[in-house]
């Protein structure tokens, strides 16, 4: 996916942000205070915010009375905040201190200079996050890509393609290291100066789902991965809606490349338009379950996009162009290919097949093939990527 030479010389300066700034300190004392914090039970980021708009640091918070927390916060947070630490504090203290003594590993809290100030929009911040990677990129202008973990081929295709042109642009791609969309969306910001973030749902020393480890090395090597859950953190349910909080806010925007009626990335959409972020969809095929979310979005008044320009106009990336009644081709669809079968000649079923899903039936009928001869042939186009298998037995072309 190609971006015009304006949008390119408009984002330009971005690839070459300032170097990271002055991060959290490594004393162990005040990262037991801001872990005992952070970790009382029942205590969210919410009180945990409170008390430090109150009080100031976790150390001073710590060395108040239960009465004079309990002026600003309920009695029994105040109480959860201020009772004996259990026997896994000190354990967990000590391994986040050995994390933080691998090159590239950081703990940034609300009193550190690189604690990205669009998490303040939200809330809930969280009080404390665990990158792995450059923490700078949380402070870089960015664009979330979310969408389907069984994304088809197409869709994958899309968001690399949406990652890489957005990159380019010099804005960090932010996506959750899920399978399908996410992973082809990071896979693209990383082919670009602007980067790519990952939040994950886990802790920052876990890789959930262990198919993308190879990714995550790669991510935390030339972008960022962060994550507010503490290290051993497993991947439970409830993490992940939480999670995508943090990306929604870390955006100006966030697109949505396949999904469905009922999906997670609806969630991060609804959070990023209560937070004031654009909106932003890729329109499939009516008949396919997994642009229905999309279709719904764009009913609800996200943008329709069909190239990158369509998101950096939105976020004042690029002036608007007066559009001219033959517009260009989309830079995320692809243009018309060669309908030819291996040995150069004109394919019917090729031709036949479009890019809305299909049955086995009526490709037969649009054909004139019998459908022995059609099922053998798709295996072929299949294998050669010209097309793919959706769920339900039908069939579309790709690109």
């Amino acid at each position: 996916m190609a971006t015009s030479q304006a949008a390119l010389a408009a984002a330009a300066s971005l690839c070459h942000a300032g170097a990271a700034r002055q991060l959290t300190t490594r004393d162990p004392d005040e990262l037991k205070a801001w872990l005992q914090l952070a970790c009382a039970p029942g205590v969210g980021p919410v009180t945990v915010r409170l008390l430090l708009t109150a009080f100031g640091l976790p150390q001073q918070i710590l060395a108040q009375s239960v009465a004079a927390l309990s002026s600003v916060v309920p009695k029994k947070h105040a109480r959860a905040v201020l009772a004996r630490p259990g026997t896994g504090l000190p354990a967990l203290v000590e391994r986040t201190l050995a994390w933080l003594g691998t090159p590239g590993n950081h703990v940034v809290t609300f009193g550190d200079d690189a604690y990205p100030a669009r998490l303040f929009d939200l809330p809930d911040p969280p009080p404390l996050l665990y990158i792995k990677g450059d923490p700078a990129l949380l402070a870089r202008p960015a664009v979330a890509i979310v969408g389907a973990r069984g994304a088809t081929e197409q869709g994958k295709r899309d968001a690399q393609a949406f990652g890489r042109a957005l990159s380019e642009s010099g804005l960090a791609v932010v996506s959750g290291l899920a399978l399908g969309v996410d992973a082809a969306a990071h896979a693209g910001g990383l082919q670009g100066c602007g980067g790519t973030v990952a939040v994950t749902g886990t802790g920052a020393d876990r890789v959930y789902p262990a198919e993308n480890l190879a990714l995550a090395h790669e991510v935390a090597a030339r972008g960022a991965i962060v994550t507010e859950f503490p290290l051993g953190m497993q991947g439970l349910p409830a993490n992940f809606p939480r999670r995508n909080r943090i990306i929604a806010a870390l955006a100006r925007g966030v697109l949505v490349v396949e999904a469905a009626a009922r999906s997670g990335s609806l969630i991060t959409a609804r959070l990023a338009a209560d937070l004031g972020r654009e909106v932003f969809a890729v329109p499939g095929s009516i008949h396919a379950p997994l642009s229905a979310g999309c279709h719904l979005l764009i009913r609800q008044g996200a943008k329709l996009v069909e190239r990158v320009e369509d998101v950096l106009e939105e976020i004042n990336l690029l002036p608007a162009p007066a559009r001219p009644a033959a517009a260009r081709v989309p830079a995320s669809v692809p243009e018309q290919p060669d309908l030819s079968d291996f040995a150069g000649h004109a394919d019917p079923l090729l031709a036949a097949l479009g890019y809305d899903p299909v049955t086995l039936d009526a490709l037969c009928e649009r054909s004139g093939q019998p459908p022995e001869a059609v099922a053998a042939r798709l295996l072929e186009l299949e294998l050669a990527g010209h097309a793919e298998r959706l769920p339900g037995n039908v069939f579309r072309r790709l690109g």
